[in-house]
């Protein structure tokens, strides 16, 4: 298969079979995948929670609505923004460039830590958040495609209570909040979604050209 046909192979996965896990091989290609997804400045301004433990996943289950994929999937990828502390974040940032790409201009990379964090001063507290929720959606993306090239199942989710998964994770107290979830997994047999055909915009309706 290439990859288009993996991505025509994917749908978000309604049905998990609780009994298929993915292996370890697996779960470090996925996580490499979004560790090399892209992100606004190369910051990637998030933390990705995985959730293996079964209680904990039974609670949030409740904080999502009752939904099955929380606790019958192998494991739950729980992507989240920071929301404070972000000029730490620039430095560690500066400071890998230094140390990996061994660079002689290191004020030239300071100057360019201090812009990116006076652009981030410049935003509303709201629009702060706004763009730190969106870097976890491209880091989604990646898992997502990750996921199609090895046939694994998942199942993007914004339906589930942000604040009740910031409590029950802890994660208010390490200044992170929880934007968006991916259940993945393996597609049970009774999953009658995966034999609906994928509905997507014809090309010439999606695409201009000028």
């Amino acid at each position: 298969m290439n990859l288009l046909d993996k991505l025509n192979w994917r749908y978000a996965t309604k049905v998990f079979d609780s009994s298929l896990k993915v292996s370890t091989e697996d779960l470090n290609f996925l996580k490499e995948a979004i560790r090399l997804s892209v992100s606004s400045y190369g910051l990637q301004m998030y933390k990705v929670l995985i959730v293996e433990n079964q209680e904990i996943r039974k609670e949030l289950r409740k904080a999502s609505w009752d939904q099955a994929q929380i606790t019958d999937s192998s494991h739950l990828f729980v992507f989240c923004n920071y929301t404070e502390n972000h000029d730490q974040q620039v430095d560690k940032y500066i400071q890998q460039v230094i140390d990996i790409q061994k660079t002689g201009d290191i004020q030239g990379l300071k100057k360019y830590g201090q812009s990116i964090k006076s652009s981030l001063a410049h935003m509303s507290a709201g629009d702060r958040k706004s763009w730190t929720e969106k870097q976890t959606y491209l880091a989604l993306n990646s898992l997502i495609i990750a996921c199609a090239d090895r046939q694994i199942d998942a199942c993007p989710m914004e339906g589930f209570d942000k604040q009740a998964y910031n409590r029950l994770l802890g994660l208010d107290e390490m200044g992170l909040n929880a934007s968006v979830i991916a259940p993945v997994g393996y597609r049970s047999s009774k999953d009658g979604t995966q034999r609906r055909k994928k509905v997507r915009k014809p090309i010439d309706e999606l695409f201009l050209s000028t």
